[in-house]
């Protein structure tokens, strides 16, 4: 079972980034499945999480700035990330909402620099 993050990279303030999720061994369309990051010397902090009947914002620090989608028959989820700041600059990690411990992988490095 396995969650792989990927798309993160540099980018410029004002800057938009597509984070992608992809799932082997477990069917994502069975979960809540939510979008988590961090930041250097911080905390792990949820991001936004979607289930079956549509998105569940969860969290203020990119809030309006961020859409998450998924795509059942892909089993895969997206993070769709704009207006992107040096704040932002984190790794990001796609799990179940609430986290399952043995489903973190990675993540994907987001770096929001000039």
């Amino acid at each position: 079972v396995q969650l792989q993050a990927s798309g993160g990279g540099l980018v410029q303030p004002g800057g938009s980034l597509k984070l992608s999720c992809s799932a082997s061994g477990v069917t994502l369309s069975s979960y809540t499945v939510g979008w988590y990051r961090q930041a250097p010397g911080k905390r792990r902090e949820p991001v936004a999480a979607v289930q079956s009947g549509g998105v569940i914002n969860i969290g203020d620090s990119m809030k309006g700035r961020v859409t998450i989608s998924r795509d059942d028959a892909k089993n895969t989820i997206y993070l769709q990330m704009n207006n992107l700041k040096p704040e932002d600059t984190a790794v990001y990690y796609c799990n179940t909402f609430p986290a399952t411990a043995r489903l973190w992988g990675q993540g994907t490095q987001v770096t929001v620099s000039s």
